[in-house]
């Protein structure tokens, strides 16, 4: 349509513009890095299979009763009857398999297969994977997987040393499945298509609503709520949603984020957004250390008095503050200030998820603080 691409057209010429003016310094993302396309997905994929050919580090199959019915039910298939036979093979395990399907994946592809011990083996090195079917949630078999494991790690042991490094029980086969079963989606004859953002945001929502009717020069996107918008398919692409969605996803947008602190205390990592402000708050930190020392001292009794040795105790103890500092935070500064501030005192991560929990408490801070 002619006013679609003229509208394009001066989209493109403002946009270049806007790139060249030194005020666009803004954190701008392509929409496909803020959204996905509702019902292009991955799927997940699990089964139960047998590895063999390990050097002695499998399964003991008389402490895992199920290593031993596999390997059992897989000879008899075989033709090879063993029932009520003494089996002592170390070089079988029981292993979970699992994949995810890729969204689009066609007939005869191959995918990649994470292999877990199941059992009490302790390496899987050297191992190989026999014919695993891999489900998905429905029951149905979506693609069987077979191929040798490439294990990280390694495990060495010798009568009275052992060295670990990486998990050995836990490998990968690249592109060791092969789908069996496709996942109809007809993506080209939707009449609309929607998208699902990473981090819901009612402005963000708007600014992408915008920015496709804006590079369109029609009203076809509109925001449903803070994680959706819905595109209306315009004539011009019906039947051709791939390349509606290739001229969408590649337009620059400016995301809005939450104010938020996140902290994990287990690690003493502190995370804050852009636009976290404080309130005129004062700030005061101090280090209170208490030693105590002892040194205990032997006295013996003079020749001949027929005293005792005895031991008597000595102790030593000292305070000491440090960190005498007190600083005042001024009303609504930035991040870069607030950080530099509480730099200023010597403050150490630990210290500081403190203080800033004290801050929250006060009603000085304006953000959430999430903690992990």
């Amino acid at each position: 349509m002619p006013g679609i691409r003229s509208a394009r057209l001066i989209w493109m010429a403002c946009a270049a513009l806007l790139a060249l003016s030194p005020s666009s310094a803004g954190a701008t993302s392509r929409i496909k890095d803020l959204a996905n396309i509702e019902g292009v997905r991955q799927n997940q994929l699990i089964g139960y299979g047998l590895v063999v050919g390990l050097n002695g580090t499998g399964d003991t199959l008389n402490n895992i009763p199920f290593t031993k019915q596999s390997l059992q039910a897989m000879l008899e298939r075989m033709g090879v009857n063993i029932r009520g036979a003494t089996i002592r093979t170390g070089n079988v395990a029981a292993v979970m398999v699992t994949g995810n399907l890729p969204a689009f994946g066609t007939q005869g592809t191959r995918m990649d297969v994470t292999v877990s011990a199941l059992g009490d083996a302790k390496n899987l090195q050297g191992g190989t994977l026999l014919v695993t079917p891999l489900l998905g949630a429905d029951g149905n078999v979506y693609a069987v997987a077979q191929g040798s494991l490439a294990i990280s790690g390694f495990q060495a042991e010798g009568e009275a040393a052992k060295i670990t490094r990486g998990v050995p029980t836990n490998g990968r086969i690249p592109n060791g499945a092969i789908i069996e079963r496709e996942i109809e989606f007809a993506l080209n004859r939707l009449p609309n298509v929607r998208l699902a953002l990473r981090n819901a945001d009612f402005t963000t929502a708007k600014r992408i609503a915008a920015a496709v009717n804006d590079f369109l020069g029609v009203k076809t996107a509109e925001p449903i709520d803070p994680s959706t918008v819905q595109l209306s398919i315009p004539a011009e692409f019906k039947g051709n949603v791939v390349a509606f969605l290739t001229e969408i996803e590649q337009l620059q947008v400016d995301p809005d984020l939450a104010a938020k602190i996140v902290i994990d205390e287990r690690s003493g990592i502190i995370v804050m957004g852009r636009d976290v402000r404080v309130a005129t708050v004062a700030v005061a930190q101090g280090n209170l250390t208490v030693s105590i020392s002892e040194s205990p001292q032997v006295s013996q009794p003079n020749p001949l008095s027929r005293g005792r040795t005895v031991v008597t105790p000595r102790t030593g103890v000292s305070v000491s503050e440090d960190g005498k500092k007190f600083a005042v935070v001024k009303d609504g500064v930035s991040l870069q200030q607030l950080v530099d501030g509480l730099n200023g005192l010597g403050i150490g991560p630990r210290d500081l998820i403190s203080i800033l929990q004290a801050i929250k408490a006060a009603g000085a801070i304006q953000a959430d603080i999430e903690v992990m």
